[in-house]
């Protein structure tokens, strides 16, 4: 059996069709005469209007269009009467009866004879009042971003990484290479980015889809002279997940970074606990004297987190001047105990192997004693990595080869020592 194509030939078939239409569409429609006057309009339309239907009859357009839009739509009205055009589009604002301010987008098209002479208006208008509030909030959002970077030195940049390219902003290029600087793609602003900092200012992991955001710090060559830049990268990945664009932010932090420098190059003390801070363990570590040889001892603490989790930061850091102390009355004074992260500490024994060994275990046991806080108590234990060498070395090396035994002790299921001599743990 062929089925014929479905048509409207029926003049009242395809006035039935016009009128569902006309009635049920989801945007408002109106049919206007040639003076501008409502001769139809369908629910949607007078809802905009905030107005009863049979009120909406009858009323010249300019009656609900604000006063400062009504000129530039009678303007293009006129056009289409004097046949300079078909129809138009334009945005502009209702005024119902309230006061209140609907934003609009009206299509407007003229309706002809058989001889071509415009007999009437359909227009078609949507609500675009919740789209303009939305520009409303970037316009200003963006401007108060605008603000927001004339403080800082610097600019953003962004990579499609389906394509590679690579662009900075205006703001960025200026700051790097002028203010008639055009944006730099991604190989002249590399070249602009310290050798020796490659690897910090490197978007692989990015690019791979491995983290969705860090920030890096390197050095940039600018019009200012070498910067140190603060760079917060960002991945934006599409519906199914696949990296597709990574956003930066670079801000030149070059002024605190010499700060923090020159408060870390006269700072050997840790603020919180008043032990040695890492540079100040190297420095002591280097007049240290012992014809016994040195016992390296990596601490890292076991259920410290779950201190912070539970009692909050500042009970954590009550807990670490506790351990603080604790440590420091496990060994003699000339040792060295210094705080070199968050819950990481080191101790340096001056003595044979046995002194070393001593001193772990003497740790180990006053670890394992709950600390009392205003509400009960908390067990924070350790687990220590230990070296000895006959001979001075290197500090940072031989950390390196203790941290080696202390991933061992916190394997075998922490609160525990693990503990060689340096040429053995070096096979």
């Amino acid at each position: 059996m062929v089925v014929e194509p479905y048509t409207a030939d029926d003049p009242e078939t395809r006035l039935a069709l016009f009128d569902f239409a006309f009635e049920n569409a989801p945007i408002g429609i109106a049919l206007v005469d040639l003076e501008g006057r409502i001769i139809r309009g369908n629910a949607t339309f007078a809802k905009l209007l905030s107005l009863p239907l049979d009120k909406v009859l009858g009323k010249h357009f300019k009656d609900f269009t604000h006063p400062d839009d009504i000129e530039a739509d009678l303007t293009l009205f006129q056009q289409v009467l004097a046949g300079r055009r078909d129809g138009y589009t334009i945005e502009k604002r209702y005024l119902r009866p309230s006061g209140e301010i609907v934003n609009v987008l009206i299509h407007v098209a003229a309706m002809r004879d058989r001889q071509g002479k415009v007999v009437r208006f359909i227009s078609q208008i949507e609500d675009i009042t919740r789209h303009k509030d939305h520009e409303r909030k970037l316009a200003e959002r963006a401007a108060q971003l605008e603000l927001a970077l004339e403080a800082v030195r610097g600019g953003f940049w962004q990579m499609d990484i389906l394509t590679g390219k690579f662009e900075t902003s205006d703001r960025l290029a200026q700051f790097i290479a002028g203010p008639t600087a055009a944006r730099l793609d991604l190989e002249r602003y590399v070249n602009r980015v310290n050798v020796n900092d490659g690897a910090q200012a490197d978007l692989t992991p990015l690019i791979a889809g491995r983290l969705d955001q860090n920030v890096a710090e390197y050095r940039l060559d600018t019009i200012h002279g070498e910067r140190w830049m603060r760079c917060d990268r960002r991945l934006l990945r599409d519906g199914d997940g696949r990296p597709i664009k990574i956003v930066g932010m670079a801000i030149d932090f070059t002024e605190e970074r010499r700060r923090i420098e020159i408060l870390e190059e006269t700072a050997r003390t840790d603020a919180l606990t008043g032990l040695l801070n890492r540079r100040g363990l190297s420095i002591e570590f280097t007049s240290l004297q012992s014809a016994d040889g040195f016992a390296v001892l990596a601490l890292d603490l076991d259920g410290f987190k779950a201190v912070n989790d539970a009692h909050g930061h500042a009970m954590g850091d009550f807990v670490l001047q506790t351990i603080a102390a604790r440590l420091t009355s496990a060994v003699r004074d000339r040792d060295l105990v210094a705080r070199t992260g968050g819950d990481e500490f080191v101790v340096v024994v001056a003595g044979d192997r046995t002194a070393g060994e001593a001193a772990a275990e003497r740790i180990l046991e006053r670890m394992r004693e709950p600390r009392a806080i205003d509400d009960g108590t908390v067990d924070v234990r350790v687990s220590i990595g230990g070296i000895w060498t006959g001979e001075k070395r290197d500090v940072t090396e031989l950390l390196k080869e203790a941290d080696l035994l202390l991933y061992d002790a916190k394997a075998a299921g922490k609160d525990a020592v693990r503990f060689r001599s340096a040429f053995q743990a070096a096979k």
